[in-house]
């Protein structure tokens, strides 16, 4: 049965917790979803695949796997509401556009060696991280410029 299981939950048993059909469930939802989900969507997700499955043991799953580092919630674009990503390997990496608020997924973060002297330094164990830039994505650089360049001509 191992090998039909996903990476996230051989984790969870590799842990010690019980691998129960709401939590499979919740993580089967947030799989689906490339792991950008608010919890109202991850409710309805797992609605439409157990409806048995009540909230309280959807956010109890969202609350442990959050605890394990296998998502992390964050707050893109104002909202007070997270958006619950998949943290594979233990990290996930953004850059958000303040104008748009596009989300720029990347793989490389290069903190390797600042997450080692971080646990020497601080004497902690690293589970993972969460990296987002903010900035400008190409579009709106580009809008920026000719709004940039129409006020130029109007003034001159």
């Amino acid at each position: 049965m191992t090998e039909t299981l996903s990476p996230r939950a051989q984790r969870l048993r590799a842990a010690g917790h019980k691998l129960t059909n709401a939590r499979l469930t919740v993580l089967q939802a947030l799989e689906a979803s490339n792991g950008h989900i608010t919890s109202a969507e991850v409710l309805d997700a797992v609605d439409r695949l157990d409806p048995a499955i009540g909230r309280a043991s959807v956010f109890r799953a969202l609350d442990l796997f959050t605890r394990m580092a296998l998502i992390r919630p964050t707050y893109t674009g104002g909202s007070a509401t997270p958006i619950y990503v998949l943290m594979p390997e233990g990290h996930h990496h953004h850059i958000v556009c303040v104008n748009c608020n596009r989300v720029i997924e990347f793989e490389d973060c290069a903190l390797d060696q600042l997450s080692a002297q971080l646990e020497a330094r601080l004497n902690v164990r690293l589970l993972g991280h969460l990296l987002e830039f903010y900035g400008l994505c190409e579009d709106c650089q580009s809008s920026q410029l000719t709004v940039v360049s129409n006020q130029q001509a109007m003034d001159s």
